[in-house]
């Protein structure tokens, strides 16, 4: 029997923890003494939440998670929650079915707990690209798995890019549906810098052409771009990028897209960039899932650099020295901190990252 111990803590009345502990917890949330804010994290990306509980000044809750013999999994919680703000940080990343099996204990514990809202935080949701049915008799996983999350008692969800922002509407409560552009378009501007007016935003195909528009307005409006491809929807991870919409000739070319799986896509769409003659290629990315053969594939794909998040945790033997990763820790915890202080999200997208004013966090 393995056995994980997860350290965190929480916000709490200064007056009553110094009176029963006889100790001073600096976990308070100024402004809200009232209020308890709990932050807890699985066990697949613990460094994440280490680092958001860092940003909010707060430790996280010690919870104790281990795994049977068979496969099952045990979580408790070794000290109150009762009425108390919790917020459950897991990524759904591999092995994602126990990730999500994780999440959804840890939410039935703090329910039986009597907990007074909690909030499953997924930087990465799991399914979501599962959102529509393609052909008949096929199931909408992405509406299981909100469904799930709100059936073990989750009162709300956050999460970061989703793969298609109509997904909240699968679930019954609010969803913070945050977005990683305000991290990426500065660390974009501040690497083109003096010469973003030779930048064109490329979709890795029409599906994001939307949200290639809105890096374009950020980027101060360059030209716009997409390329065309095909997939075979009976066989995963398959697409086929054809050619350039556009004109990228000459451009220092900046391909978005939300989630890097195979990189067989993104790949696919460099060589078409450099056939059709972008003078580099930056790709930008959220979720840098990496899977199978990922790495090689970015490795080798001509790009001038590969920029992700850590939604999900990138290992060491995945990095390689074109690899940056940015920390999307200060976005969680300003999210966890309005919702927590009944505060506006939207703003801070407006306000992004000059309202934490650190700069660039790297990962």
């Amino acid at each position: 029997m393995c056995t994980t111990v997860v350290k965190s803590s929480y916000a709490c009345d200064l007056h009553q923890r110094d009176h029963t502990l006889g100790v001073m917890v600096s976990a308070v949330l100024e402004g809200k003494p009232d209020k308890n804010l709990i932050l807890v994290t699985g066990r697949i990306h613990p460094k994440l939440a280490e680092d958001v509980a860092q940003q909010l000044g707060i430790d996280l809750l010690e919870t104790t998670a281990y795994d049977f013999a068979n496969g099952e999994m045990y979580v408790r919680y070794t000290e109150s929650v009762r009425g108390a703000d919790v917020f459950v940080l897991q990524s759904h990343y591999q092995p994602i079915n126990k990730a999500i099996m994780e999440q959804l204990i840890m939410i039935d514990a703090l329910k039986r707990a009597s907990a007074r809202s909690i909030t499953a935080v997924c930087p990465l949701v799991g399914y979501s690209r599962q959102d529509k049915k393609h052909r008949g008799r096929e199931p909408i996983s992405c509406r299981l798995i909100f469904d799930l999350l709100k059936t073990a008692g989750a009162d709300r969800i956050m999460s970061v890019d989703l793969h298609a922002a109509q997904s909240q509407g699968f679930f019954d409560g609010p969803v913070d549906h945050l977005i990683a552009m305000p991290v990426l378009v500065d660390y974009i501007r501040d690497r083109f810098q003096g010469q973003l007016d030779n930048v064109a935003v490329v979709s890795p195909d029409a599906g994001r052409i939307r949200v290639a528009e809105q890096w374009a307005q950020r980027l101060g409006g360059g030209p716009l771009a997409f390329v065309h491809k095909t997939r075979d929807i009976t066989r995963p991870n398959q697409a086929v990028a054809n050619r350039v919409v556009g004109d990228v000739k000459g451009k220092d070319c900046v391909l978005v897209d939300d989630l890097i799986d195979t990189a067989g896509t993104i790949a696919g769409a460099c060589h078409v960039l450099q056939d059709a003659g972008a003078k580099s290629v930056t790709v930008v990315a959220t979720h840098g899932v990496l899977s199978g053969p990922a790495v090689e594939r970015l490795k080798n794909c001509g790009a001038r650099e590969v920029v992700l998040t850590d939604t999900v945790p990138i290992p060491q033997e995945k990095r390689w020295d074109g690899l940056t990763v940015l920390s999307i820790a200060p976005l969680l915890a300003s999210a966890i901190r309005a919702v927590f202080e009944d505060g506006s999200v939207a703003e801070l997208f407006d306000t992004y990252p000059e309202h934490h004013g650190q700069g660039f966090l790297f990962a």
